[in-house]
């Protein structure tokens, strides 16, 4: 028994998996320690025949007294291929997250039982800097951080860079609302983003390398930290690495959170101790990067694929995908989306395969209504565009973008106009504040939406929006601010409707708190709960008689009406 690195499969958790000595596997989920001794038993029976006895009359027993009432555990075999579930598993391809649920984190041993640092060995003792260089660029790998430049033109640049001291850097700030993709492989693959970045260090000949990681995340903090040490153990980092002539060391510096970090030169900053603010490029990283030495950047996904690359082949690699948009790419399924969790597909999938075969479709039987993707710089892109391919190009032709792979599934009760409100909210708090454009336009849409939402804006209010969305895009100085409206305007784009009924004071889906009223029907039956649960004391407690909620107290929570086992409480929308 082991415990090992993270399935994706979140709507699962905790997730246990049998495999017995034939190869059958067993998945079992949402299991609870009162589950432990029916899975243990129901593959590994007790080898004394007293223990035999007593575990069937327990189970008998069992069975006669809790069997109406306990809920069983939840078994999906790997035989059973008309399971919903099956799809969330077997429609993956997993490069970055491969041996997802098979190994141990911080177990070296078990890491190089499944080829673990054999690319490395080959980059280190067979092929060139420019030989690694080249079978990258036959990938077609592009990074994974968001903006997808091709990654062997950022190896190639640090390598011709004149200078005897180089780094590399693995981004590892990961601060998109709903995205924990870096988190899960950084979490679950520690040694595999060791081994890309020795790669690229070997690659570029740098000695130096930093993983910045975001304080929020402890656990993935702690075991690459572990890691590291572990390699140094096994002289795979520091000086005259295996004996040979490279030298190469790690270190992890700790981010305090800001989303702005995801930007390269803001990353840089941060990590040189001063305030994190993206800079004017020229001259880019690759020429002169942290404290003025050419530095590499790359996200810790993009690290996790090149030892795949190099051990199976860049036209492997490159057999997935699109023309333009090579390999896999791992995504943070979130959202009102019945099988959540992170998932690797290949690229050039349709957003329809992602949400209703391995995400299973929409919760509580409700109909789609739009897919943020990107993050709170992404868009918001309508139902009727689920068929469009997710690589690159297409995303951003429609007024999305890749971004590092958050993925955030709404539903026919989302309002569009709330939506861009709250990631307006993030972004606008998350500025860096260095260019006018992002530190004003950002408060001047958040502004516009505020009094959108409260039923207080007009026409004139949604094209002072527009035009405002418009100017912050084309002069703002990084690529985080210019990205910044595009909640804005990908929802302005496909439910410019829903922003005209604000205008009128009517929120279509009845989500904006202004625009709504919580009423109690003659259904009601009087059990209390409503009453019991209000956080803001707005229902009176009236046993057996029909509730009312003050609406002078109410704070609109939505509490009330999920508790209600009658469906009595209900929503009235202004001017509807």
């Amino acid at each position: 028994m082991k415990s090992v690195s993270c399935t994706g499969a979140s709507y699962l958790a905790p997730f246990v998996e049998v495999v017995t000595q034939d190869g059958s596997s067993y998945r079992y989920g949402k299991v609870t320690p009162e589950h432990t001794r029916e899975i243990l038993l129901r593959h590994f029976k007790p080898v004394k025949l007293s223990s035999r006895v007593k575990a069937s009359v327990l189970n008998l027993l069992e069975r006669i007294v809790e069997e109406p009432y306990a809920e069983p555990v939840i078994r999906f075999p790997s035989d059973i291929r008309d399971s919903p579930q099956i799809n969330y598993f077997e429609s993956q391809k997993r490069i970055a997250t491969e041996y997802a649920g098979e190994m141990s984190p911080l177990d070296i041993s078990d890491y190089i039982a499944h080829r673990g640092f054999d690319a490395f060995k080959q980059c280190l003792l067979k092929l060139t800097p420019e030989d690694i260089i080249s079978c990258i660029r036959k990938s077609g790998l592009r990074g994974r951080g968001g903006a997808g430049y091709p990654t062997w033109q950022k190896w190639l640049a640090v390598r011709s860079a004149s200078g005897d001291v180089k780094f590399v850097i693995g981004n590892g700030d990961e601060g998109d609302p709903g995205a924990f993709m870096d988190r899960i492989i950084m979490e679950s693959s520690p040694f595999r983003v060791i081994e890309g970045m020795l790669i690229a260090g070997r690659a570029v000949g740098a000695q130096h390398g930093i993983l910045y990681i975001r304080n929020e995340y402890p656990l993935a903090l702690h075991r690459m930290s572990e890691a590291i040490e572990i390699c140094r153990k096994h002289g795979l980092l520091g000086p005259n690495i295996l004996g040979s002539d490279m030298s190469f060391d790690l270190k992890i510096v700790e981010g305090g959170g800001a989303f702005v970090c995801g930007e390269e030169t803001a990353l840089i900053t941060a990590i040189e101790g001063k305030r994190p603010m993206p800079g004017l490029r020229p001259p880019y990283p690759a020429e002169s990067g942290l404290y003025g030495k050419p530095t590499l950047v790359n996200n810790v996904e993009t690290f996790a694929v090149i030892p795949w690359i190099l051990l199976h082949g860049a036209d492997n690699f490159a057999s997935s995908g699109t023309a333009t948009s090579k390999g896999t790419k791992t995504f943070a399924l979130a959202g009102k989306i019945r099988y959540g969790g992170l998932i690797e597909v290949p690229m050039g999938i349709t957003l329809r395969e992602i949400i209703f075969k391995i995400g299973g479709g929409i919760q509580n039987n409700k109909q789609l209504k739009a897919v943020l993707i990107g993050g709170p710089s992404g868009g918001c892109l309508p139902a009727s565009l689920i068929d469009i391919p997710v690589d690159y190009e297409a995303l951003t032709a429609y007024g999305a973008m890749m971004g590092s792979g958050g993925m955030v599934v709404l539903d026919e009760t989302d309002c569009m106009v709330e939506i861009a409100r709250y990631f307006m909210n993030f972004i606008q708090r998350e500025s860096c504040g260095r260019c006018v454009p992002c530190r004003i336009g950002t408060r001047r849409m958040l502004e516009l939406l505020e009094q959108l939402c409260a039923g207080k804006g007009s026409e004139s209010t949604v094209a002072e929006l527009e035009r405002t969305a418009l100017a912050v895009k084309k002069a703002s100085l990084c690529g985080l601010g210019k990205t910044a409206p595009n909640p804005v305007l990908t929802t302005l784009r496909y439910f410019r409707d829903e922003y005209i009924a604000h205008t009128k004071g009517h929120c279509p889906a009845g989500r904006c708190k202004a625009l709504i009223t919580y009423y109690i029907t003659d259904d009601c039956i009087g059990c209390t709960r409503c009453a019991q649960r209000c956080p803001a004391d707005a229902i009176e407690i009236r046993p057996h008689q029909k509730h009312e909620i003050d609406t002078t107290k109410c704070t609109r929570c939505d509490t009330c009406r999920q508790v209600c086992p009658v469906g009595a409480v209900l929503i009235k929308k202004r001017n509807a």
